[in-house]
């Protein structure tokens, strides 16, 4: 099987790019969005574990079969962050002692 040869260039790329986002991610946490803070800042931060995952992780070079493994191990987690959050939300207050 022939590996790809990726450029230095490219990494250099991609580092800039995570450098302004993670500059981007400061500049949105200073900025009062309200409500829209969190869904700004989750977008950003997807944005990055794409890069990261696609390049240095080399996911964009990999088989269809490799990427299918990343995908469940994102779906498997979302699963388990939904479960959380489900048993954090319904939860009722503890009663008030004294």
């Amino acid at each position: 099987m022939a590996q790809e040869i990726v450029s230095t260039r490219v990494y250099y790329r991609v580092a800039v790019a995570l450098f302004v986002l993670l500059g981007l991610t400061i500049l949105a946490a200073e900025i009062h969005l309200g409500p829209l803070a969190v869904v700004v800042a989750m977008l950003i931060a997807g944005v990055k574990a794409a890069l990261v995952g696609l390049y240095f992780m080399h996911l964009r070079m990999s088989s269809v079969m490799m990427r299918l493994f990343a995908l469940g191990g994102l779906l498997w987690f979302l699963l388990l962050l939904g479960g959380t959050l489900n048993d954090y939300f319904t939860r009722l207050a503890p009663p008030m002692l004294g």
